[in-house]
């Protein structure tokens, strides 16, 4: 008797759009945007490529809505009622901490920033920034320094963690920051003096809480700069 091929396992629950874009993300934080394809994501979800197109008319738009969604997250985690400098600090190690765990985000803030995953961010800034007191004509610019910090410093760090990992796999952290400083220390005196001198701190760095103390850079310089005296921004 001929053997039956295997049928592929029903799906458990309707298929929908949150259902498509739950699962894009899982793809793309394992397999990254290459490994972002329907055929790859119609197995995942037990379906034909042919049924997502109901939902999602491309790439391109699933791209946006996966990251649309990961930004959603990070907006609504954020304290309620909380000062401008705690709300703006909240949102930018939000905005850092989903870069690092979805790297993908980042490229795609890069390519398309003028749609609403890096809108909505912006408009949270900006109302922030608005809080602070910074006068009309310097919000655009305040805002700016602030996005362009936050997502500069965390795909430098997204970037940073993935070349470890593909460089040297079986090197922790702390080892490869240790193999880094001790390189930085036996540099000429001369020539790095500054960067023989950093070399400790290198070594021992946090980077959230290094990022963090950017942001109050920035923060600062914009309230001593704009803010009206008295302005509360803790």
């Amino acid at each position: 008797m001929a053997t039956r091929a295997r049928r592929p396992e029903r799906r458990e629950e309707p298929l929908s759009r949150e259902r498509i874009v739950e699962v894009a993300i899982e793809l793309l934080d394992t397999a990254g945007e290459r490994g972002l394809t329907f055929r790859a994501l119609a197995e995942r979800l037990a379906t034909g490529p042919g049924a997502l197109y109901w939902h999602i008319a491309g790439k391109g738009e699933l791209l946006d809505a996966a990251t649309d969604a990961v930004v959603a997250g990070t907006l609504t985690a954020g304290p309620v009622d909380a000062a401008p400098r705690e709300a703006t600090r909240a949102l930018a190690l939000g905005v850092f901490d989903a870069v690092e765990a979805h790297p993908w985000i980042g490229a795609q803030f890069a390519r398309a920033p003028w749609r609403s995953p890096m809108l909505r961010v912006f408009e949270r800034l900006g109302r922030q920034v608005q809080a602070i007191g910074v006068p009309e004509a310097a919000q655009f610019t305040a805002v700016s320094a602030l996005l362009n910090y936050i997502l500069g410093v965390a795909g430098q760090n997204a970037a940073n963690a993935r070349a470890h990992q593909e460089r040297q796999p079986d090197t922790d952290r702390a080892q490869f920051l240790g193999a880094v400083s001790a390189s930085w220390a036996e540099l000429d005196p001369d020539a790095y003096a500054f960067t023989r001198n950093v070399a400790e701190q290198l070594r021992d760095h946090d980077d959230r809480e290094e990022f963090l103390a950017g942001i109050d850079f920035i923060l600062t310089g914009i309230a001593v700069r704009h803010g009206p005296t008295g302005t509360a921004l803790s």
